[in-house]
């Protein structure tokens, strides 16, 4: 039978970053169709916006509450179940007879997505430690073009046929990719025996036994917190004086972040190269140097787009050089080091975006940009003084 340490191949891998790819966008199909929904249902913003925030805290509670199950049940089980789920919400949002309904799908969706951050670690636990950074960086890159096309397929699709007809698509595609990974991804080997009540609590004891994956974590959060100050401050820019760009232009400018799934390969084989602390200082470096860049940016277009490459580079960059690090810690902890670092993440990018807008009520597109200039500084000093893991025994577990 294989086991989780049996080499991942290169179609394998692939399959992988697909899955992640096409599981990730059923998140963010939603946004673009808030103005189709409004209008069908006859409700406001408000409850339209629901669709997207509750979809988020469903997303929040299964990395809190189903990821770590991941390190006591069967991956492959799990991750399949979760995309069954993931369809089946799908399903109901694509006949959702009231937003009402709609909503409630969204909340189901976004705990089916957390599928993503179950392969992710299963496909990283299958890779040595000469190779984990690439095959993290293959399936991040997955992940991140799902991400990045959602969007803009979604609003074609609802264009040219509805809005239901995206959640239709995305449930066959969701069905596919669970039929798929069922047949290709390998059996576990022995899983740790541990009550749930002990696995939430000892999601607690991981993070406190393991300082790498602390300041990972921290660099984590800080990273996403300098990503999500610039794009929730940046349409305000753009609309403003000098440029008066409409909301489709701004929308282009999104088209920038495909440097980050570039990144995310490169950052994978140069992690895999150097495990010290280079990686991660070179895309802390690349964070703190698109501020400079983007503080330029109300006066020149080129110089915006060439500074959210950069921050994208960066960020992205740094994500798969934590992943790759984290993952390097003991074994079969995987579903409670990547529920830890999620949630570390998530509320990082929370306190960016509310970060970014405080700074530009009070000091414009130049405060954005210096308060993400000293994030990024920040960034770059615990980069420097990152800590690095040491192997580890397969069969290490935490204490109980």
């Amino acid at each position: 039978m294989p086991s989780e340490r049996t080499a991942p191949t290169r179609s394998l891998v692939l399959v992988m970053a697909i899955a992640t790819g096409v599981t990730v966008a059923s998140l963010y199909y939603v946004q673009p169709l808030l103005p189709i929904v409004e209008a069908e249902f006859h409700v406001g913003s408000t409850a339209a916006g629901l669709t997207v925030s509750l979809s988020q805290l469903g997303f929040a509670v299964g990395l809190a509450a189903v990821v770590p199950l991941a390190d006591v049940l069967a991956r492959r089980k799990l991750a399949v179940g979760l995309l069954a789920l993931l369809a089946a919400a799908m399903v109901v949002a694509a006949s959702s007879p009231s937003v009402a309904v709609l909503i409630g799908a969204s909340v189901l969706i976004g705990l089916g997505v957390t599928a993503a951050q179950v392969i992710v670690p299963f496909a990283a636990s299958m890779a040595d430690d000469a190779s984990r950074g690439r095959v993290v960086g293959t399936v991040m890159t997955g992940m991140l073009v799902g991400t990045l096309l959602a969007r803009t397929v979604a609003g074609l699709l609802a264009d040219a046929a509805g809005w239901r007809i995206v959640y239709w698509g995305g449930a066959v595609l969701v069905t596919l990719v669970a039929c798929v990974l069922a047949r290709r991804l390998p059996a576990d080997g022995p899983r740790e025996r541990l009550s749930y009540p002990a696995l939430l609590v000892s999601i607690y004891r991981v993070f406190r036994a393991e300082p790498v994956l602390r300041n990972r974590m921290a660099m984590g959060a800080v990273g996403f917190a300098t990503f999500s100050l610039f794009w929730a401050t940046m349409a305000f820019m753009l609309a403003d004086a000098p440029h008066h760009f409409d909301a489709s232009t701004i929308g282009l400018f999104g088209l920038a972040g495909a440097a980050g799934a570039l990144a995310a390969n490169f950052a994978g084989r140069f992690s895999d190269r150097d495990l010290g602390r280079r990686p991660g200082v070179a895309f802390a470096g690349c964070v703190l140097l698109s501020f400079g860049l983007l503080v330029l940016g109300r006066q020149s277009v080129v110089l915006l787009v060439l500074g959210i490459v950069v921050l994208d580079v960066g960020v992205q960059g740094l994500q798969v050089t934590n992943q790759a690090t984290i993952y390097r810690l003991a074994a079969g902890r995987n579903g409670r080091i990547t529920a830890n670092y999620m949630i570390a993440y998530f509320v990082g990018g929370a306190a960016g975006s509310g970060l970014g807008n405080a700074a530009y009520v009070v000091a414009g597109w130049t405060g954005v940009c210096v308060a993400g200039a000293f994030l990024g500084a920040v960034l770059l000093g615990l980069a420097a003084r990152a800590r690095l893991p040491r192997p580890a025994p397969a069969d290490r577990v935490p204490a109980r």
